[in-house]
């Protein structure tokens, strides 16, 4: 017997026999509607039409392939349930129906069985790398769940907005993708059950090192020297009365001959320290790396308990704690919003009402939305009625500018207001820079870790309506500073 012949008795004639059948039928349906999807889908991306939804993601990437293998099984287990059936009724026949491999129309059906599986096997790997290319991306992360939310808004605003997820929390290789994806599990069942944290947090202790994020685009031997920073603020009187900072930051770094200066250069790979915190804002003790290769350690000596916690080498994310997911205070929101335009300093009290109406609690950002609004301009309508008359399109715009800075920050449905999520770099709004620097961290030797000013900056111009510095630099006019 020729090898036509035996795959025709042995294989083609039992398939079509046992295939005739509803569940291997509706696997046969399934696979083929899928697949037909999946093509239109990808055709479309194809001529430039993309999908803005996340949740069509879902879909597309996920959902869709997960039908097209699941109807790919079906077609087996419907095939061995109706030979399992047929052999214990006796019916199963001594010679299959015979199929003609001389019927062009049999023949051209083989054709077509052999094609499809061809495409289906071409399909099943796109839709495999399609998933989890999708997965990946920061729609996904950021979008499809949506507990993420207030970390996605974050995303979207901050310097790093180009850069995807997966580059800073998931590491390369096979173990650090698995490591991520049974993390990702763990966090879908919790969503799933709503049994997840509120707010969401990231311990610096299970976030990768900077070597491995941070330093792949900023090289930590580049010497970066001073920088200039002018900070304006507005006062909460009548004329939200502004008033300027001038400083000089000592970034430093380090240079071509290994010299340490600055910010950066002293603080790089120096120090190990321990915090009683997962976030590290109260650290017990820090233990430096001396130039001879000697340690030294330094304990809060407030600190009457052992020094145990979370203890961690010191990286970048350390002080730059929100490079990407970047949270404002109301008062900086509100100052950095005023310098803009809008809410307009020329709006009497502008400053104090609008911290005023952002910082108060609301239900939901849409309550949030509706109040703030509503009691922007009841303040001016009953408060300053020529004001409210003449520059109604301007109270309008500090609403919905208020409004926008809320919607940045605050997200009540997962417990994030202003001041949740701490910044660490500088020392005013909180600990930052103090939580070491703070005069109370002494070494057994009586040496204090030093909380002098002009380590890290140089004041030039303290609360000043129009700092003289700015002049003689000529940036009064270069800043938009009037």
């Amino acid at each position: 017997m020729s090898l036509v012949s035996r795959l025709k008795e042995n294989w083609l004639q039992p398939f079509f026999f046992f295939g005739n059948n509803p569940i291997t039928l509706i696997g046969s349906g399934l696979t083929t509607a899928s697949a037909i999807t999946l093509v239109f889908y990808w055709a479309m991306e194809m001529i430039g039409h993309r999908f803005a939804n996340p949740y069509l993601g879902i879909i597309f990437f996920l959902i869709l392939p997960a039908l097209f293998i699941a109807g790919l099984l079906l077609v087996p287990i419907g095939m061995g349930l109706r030979r399992r059936a047929l052999l214990r009724a006796g019916q199963i026949p001594a010679v299959y129906p015979t199929i003609h491999l001389g019927d062009p129309l049999f023949r051209h059906g083989v054709l077509v069985v052999v094609a499809a599986t061809c495409v289906n096997l071409i399909i099943v790997g796109t839709a495999s790398y399609q998933g989890v290319t999708y997965m990946d991306s920061p729609h996904f992360c950021g979008q499809a769940c949506h507990v993420m939310y207030p970390q996605w808004t974050a995303y979207q605003a901050s310097p790093h907005s180009h850069v995807d997820c997966v580059e800073c929390h998931v590491g390369s290789g096979m173990k650090s993708y698995v490591q991520a994806k049974v993390n990702g599990t763990k966090q879908l069942i919790e969503v799933t059950f709503q049994d997840y944290p509120r707010p969401i947090r990231a311990p610096l202790n299970v976030l990768r090192p900077a070597r491995e994020t941070c330093e792949e685009c900023h090289s930590p031997t580049r010497f970066t020297g001073e920088k200039l920073l002018v900070k304006t603020t507005f006062g909460d009187d009548v004329s939200n009365s502004v008033t300027r900072t001038v400083l000089v930051l000592h970034l430093g770094g380090v240079d071509s001959l290994s010299h340490r200066t600055g910010i950066h250069g002293h603080h790089l790979n120096n120090f190990e320290y321990v915090a009683t915190d997962a976030d590290a804002q109260t650290i017990i003790a820090v233990t430096a790396t001396n130039p001879d290769g000697t340690r030294t350690q330094y304990v809060d000596s407030t600190w009457k308990g052992p020094i145990k916690g979370v203890t961690r080498t010191m990286d970048c994310i350390d002080c730059h704690n929100q490079a990407t997911h970047v949270f404002q205070t109301a008062e900086d929101a509100i100052d950095e919003a005023m310098v803009d335009g809008t809410p307009s300093p020329s709006l009497p009290f502008v400053h104090k009402e609008g911290l005023q109406l952002i910082q108060a609690t609301y239900t939901s950002q849409a309550e949030a939305g509706q109040k703030i609004t509503a009691g922007l301009d009841d303040f001016y309508r009953t408060q300053y009625p020529q004001i409210w008359q003449s520059q109604r399109p301007v109270v309008d715009a500090a609403a919905k500018r208020l409004v926008a800075m809320y919607d940045r920050n605050v997200f009540p449905s997962m417990k994030v207001t202003w001041g949740t999520y701490p910044n660490n770099i500088g020392h005013m709004a909180y600990p930052g820079c103090f939580r070491c620097h703070d005069g109370n961290h002494v070494s057994k030797g009586g040496k204090t870790l030093s909380n002098d000013c002009s380590l890290c900056h140089n004041l030039l111009a303290v609360d000043e309506t129009h700092p003289q510095i700015l002049n003689d630099l000529s940036l009064q006019n270069e800043l938009h500073l009037q």
